[in-house]
């Protein structure tokens, strides 16, 4: 009898370390979310086209970044997609490197992309790189809408950005060597919040999204 029990008392025992040692899935709390339409960036399609790519573009630079990689395949740029940043407390992602004194020590993440021909950027025949603006008022949108702590000291009031309110457009501008008029027209999200928050990014061909996200609290 007592043989017959030995077995079944540690078939218990390592079924239940078992079971501990299983991952828990974490659930997410979208805390925002809002999308755009890249076929929608302007009426005329060619220089919508321009807006679509550079926008696109950034955001292939910003994954190479995550990736610990300047690498782009720009055969790449335009397909569907879908990606995450996450902020740890007190860590600051900014459009570009060229930050205010304030975020100087907090700065985790930047896109790496300075939106000039050499990057591989394009122009309408206006601006180069234009349409970039538009990324950063929906991430900064959707910053502001989470509660995050969300910066833009030029705000884009002098243009329309289509489907963007415009108390949420944001100037972005970067020119080597002016340090201090780049962090000026520069765009900011520090997560103040005490667990981390992720930025979700999806693109389906025509839509792009970006969610921000944070651990469900029970």
């Amino acid at each position: 009898m007592y043989n017959a029990v030995i077995p079944i008392v540690l078939f218990s025992v390592f079924g239940f370390a078992n079971l501990a040692s299983q991952p828990v899935a974490t659930q997410l709390q979208i805390m925002a979310t809002h999308t755009i339409s890249l076929d929608e960036r302007y009426a005329d399609t060619y220089v919508n086209d321009v807006f679509r790519y550079n926008i696109l573009l950034t955001l292939a630079y910003l994954r190479s970044s995550l990736k610990d990689t300047h690498s782009i395949d720009f055969s790449e740029v335009e397909k569907p997609f879908e990606f995450d940043l996450t902020l740890k407390p007190g860590e600051t992602f900014a459009y570009h490197e060229d930050v205010l004194p304030e975020y100087k020590n907090s700065l985790k993440y930047y896109t790496g992309a300075h939106f000039g021909g050499n990057q591989g950027f394009k122009s309408d025949g206006y601006l180069m790189g234009d349409g970039v603006c538009h990324l950063a008022s929906l991430i900064f949108w959707a910053a502001r809408d989470a509660g995050l702590e969300a910066k833009s000291p030029v705000n884009h009031n002098f243009a329309n950005i289509p489907q963007i309110p415009r108390e949420y457009g944001v100037s972005i501008y970067f020119m080597p060597g002016q340090e201090t008029a780049n962090a000026a027209q520069n765009m900011y999200v520090k997560n103040t919040f005490d667990t981390e928050v992720t930025f979700k990014y999806t693109y389906d061909g025509h839509n792009l999204t970006v969610s921000v996200e944070k651990p469900q609290t029970n």
